[in-house]
């Protein structure tokens, strides 16, 4: 297991629906390292009326670390609701409860580089010390590793940074290949989170159904992972986490153990062919 790049099960991989003490079970048992939470699954915990330092023991009691905080969005609206403005300062109260240094943020809405780069600008600044990683998704203002770059160079923040998905990526019919990232430094890329893809995608109009429940783990699709990996580690890119997001109604059913162990198992297939450092000590 990489101690400087700690594979993480990341938080829809494992559902909505598990209390937390068995996220971390089922997670450690598996064999991560590391767990993924969103501001809503660090609420569900408290919700089931635990405190900060109850679920701060639990990870210690099972040797579990959060690895990956997740997701502000919604942060380039002018008039942004108290609630998205909650989630966002939720997200930065995880970050320092257990020791985060970079936020997953996304944006459904399309606006020019230049109004989102003012508004991730304005978003860094509230930030502060953490890491704002933008992830380019498909179905979003957001759909290219281009535009991201383009945002990302744009705010002219030290903190700005992009993510790299597997299926985002070839969801958004990128060649898996080095030349898409030539201009963007290996150090503004924060994090990557990796799986699989069926051959065919769900039409354009319903293909974020397929992102949110029809993923597959690494390596058991088309074969994109071990490339996309490959690509990862010969740019040079230093991943804080290395979050496996596999958002699978299927998998899921068979209950979170099984889903960790099955995204846990493939993933170590795949990176013992495509970057075995990472699993050493």
């Amino acid at each position: 297991m990489s101690k400087k790049y700690p594979i993480t099960v990341s938080s829809w991989t494992l559902g909505d629906q598990c209390k937390f003490e068995e996220r971390v079970i089922a997670a450690k048992e598996a064999g991560y390292e590391g767990i993924g939470l969103r501001a809503e699954t660090y609420v569900d915990a408290l919700n089931e009326g635990l405190h900060d330092e109850d679920i701060l023991a639990i990870l210690d009691k099972h040797g579990m670390k959060v690895t990956e905080v997740e997701y502000i969005v919604q942060w380039a609206e002018n008039n942004r609701s108290y609630e998205q403005k909650y989630k966002e300062q939720m997200c930065f109260h995880m970050c320092e409860l257990f020791g985060v240094n970079h936020i997953n943020c996304g944006l459904m809405e399309d606006y020019s580089v230049e109004h989102t780069a003012q508004k991730l600008k304005e978003l860094c600044q509230r930030a502060g010390k953490y890491t704002i990683g933008v992830e380019p998704m498909p179905y979003s203002g957001i759909p290219t590793m281009k535009k991201g770059w383009d945002v990302v160079k744009a705010s002219g923040c030290e903190n700005a940074k992009l993510i790299c998905d597997t299926w985002h990526w070839v969801r958004a019919n990128q060649p898996i290949d080095l030349e898409v990232m030539k201009d963007i430094p290996a150090d503004k890329i924060v994090s990557i989170q990796i799986n699989d893809v069926w051959e065919r995608p769900y039409a354009k109009s319903i293909l974020r159904d397929e992102s949110m429940h029809d993923r597959l783990a690494p390596g058991t699709g088309i074969g994109t992972t071990v490339p996309f990996v490959k690509m990862i580690k010969e740019k040079g890119i230093e991943p804080k986490a290395v979050g496996v997001e596999v958002i699978s109604d299927a998998i899921l059913a068979k209950g979170v153990k099984e889903a960790a162990k099955h995204t846990y198992d493939n993933t170590v297939k795949v990176l013992k062919e495509a970057w075995p450092e990472l699993l050493e000590d």
